[in-house]
């Protein structure tokens, strides 16, 4: 009997533990870790921060769901992982042994790097966890009661960069709904070399769509920004030109603020030789497996993957959600086929599908894979978008409580698309 021990509950941990267990024989045991007791459905937390939707709505205690499924649950979280033991040490003080560890953590997130940002102890908020978007959530309609700047996007060093469009673009429509539209001034600041870019050299047109919509809806923006300090109610910017060389300073007053940060390794990895890179990003090979502690898989915001391109200001990949469960059912293929004294050789696509919310339309793409070269480079936008991201929120949420990674017809669909999870 093996042991299978998922660090995380959340995106990239759930969905592994669901294919783990049903790809697995029974004799083995599966095990997921984390934090918190809850599950939360991360892409809603823009609506979370603008009241469009509670915490109730998109977060549901994971226990039972699992247990349910003949999968262990412990919430007491992990302290450090010693990989030359094949143990967890606990927050609580215990330890338990695997035999098998899939880490999917998520990052960590470094918002001590900028002075006097994010919302423990900063002047901005966040919607990188719910945690985050409810702080917003009870601030905004304060807000809105005496409204004024807004300044929002994402710091130097950031991946993730589709929740700064999503959450600039709900926050608009919204004053807009209130009639209050006219009286907040709206600055985009990020590190991007352009817009669009998305830290993935962007994506189709990405670049001309985006551009238009900003423009359309009278959001100014500074791109290749570097945010050097935040005091309560400005913002010291420093822009670069192409070349990296320092173009013009910014002071940029705001009544509200929403910066994303830049991310990091988890405590309980960081600094592990071997495990992981400098910043803490566990480090895999394209099996999403560890050269040097060969049981040890990894998968989601916690991997390292390098930038696409050289930057005038530091920006990273992200992983996205379709990307991020290609990387989970390779895990899952590869620790079986271990298992069974089979070559655990299969590789996850890291395609990408991204549906992205802009309050009453939005923006979707498809990127074969994600990282380019590409052999499919697509970017639309459209009312229908705004639908398909409520309705996948539901879906996913479903998924997840009824203990289903993938339904035979969404898999069917997706191959029919020619989307697949593994090479």
């Amino acid at each position: 009997m093996a042991h299978i021990v998922i660090m995380g509950a959340g995106l990239g941990g759930m969905p592994a533990a669901y294919e783990m267990r049903d790809k697995l024989d029974s004799k083995h045991k599966v095990t997921v870790v984390s934090n918190t007791e809850n599950f939360h459905f991360v892409p809603s937390n823009p609506w979370v921060g603008v009241r469009w939707r509670d915490r109730k709505q998109i977060e549901f205690p994971v226990r039972a769901y699992l247990e349910r499924k003949g999968i262990e649950f412990i919430s007491t979280g992990v302290k450090r992982v010693h990989p030359d033991k094949n143990q967890l040490e606990l927050n609580d003080g215990k330890s338990i042994d695997y035999d098998y560890l899939v880490i999917a953590t998520g990052p960590k997130l470094a918002f001590d790097e900028v002075e006097g940002l994010g919302p423990h102890g900063g002047h901005t908020y966040s919607v990188c966890h719910v945690d985050h978007a409810m702080k917003s959530h009870d601030e905004w309609e304060s807000f809105c009661e005496k409204p004024g700047p807004i300044v929002v996007g994402a710091v130097q060093g950031a991946s993730c960069f589709g929740p700064a469009y999503e959450y600039a673009f709900i926050m608009e429509t919204d004053l807009r709904k209130r009639k209050i539209r006219t009286k907040v001034p709206m600055t985009f600041v990020t590190s991007e070399p352009y817009i669009g870019h998305l830290g993935l050299g962007g994506v189709g047109d990405s670049r001309g769509i985006l551009e238009s919509g900003m423009r359309d809806k009278g959001i100014k923006w500074i791109c290749n920004a570097k945010v050097t300090k935040i005091e309560a109610g400005k913002m010291f910017v420093t822009e670069h030109d192409d070349m990296g060389v320092e173009k013009k300073k910014h002071e940029l007053p705001f009544s509200y603020s929403m910066m994303l940060p830049a991310f990091k390794g988890v405590d309980a990895v960081f600094g592990i030789d071997g495990l992981v890179q400098a910043r803490g990003f566990v480090v895999v090979d394209k099996h999403q497996r560890n050269p040097k502690y060969k049981n040890v898989f990894a998968v989601g915001v916690c991997v390292a993957i390098p930038p696409v391109e050289a930057t005038p200001v530091p920006c990273g990949t992200p992983k996205t959600g379709y990307m991020i469960e290609s990387m989970v059912t390779a895990t899952v293929h590869n620790i079986h086929a271990d298992l069974v004294g089979e070559p655990a050789d299969k590789e996850a696509t890291w395609n990408a599908v991204c549906l992205a919310d802009f309050g009453e339309s939005g923006v979707a793409f498809v990127a074969i894979p994600q990282i380019p070269p590409r052999n499919v480079n697509w970017f639309s936008e459209g009312k229908w978008v705004h639908l398909a991201k409520v309705a996948f929120e539901k879906y996913f949420i479903r998924k997840m409580k009824k203990g289903t990674s993938e339904p035979f017809y969404e898999g069917s669909i997706m191959k029919m698309l020619g989307i697949e999870k593994l090479k």
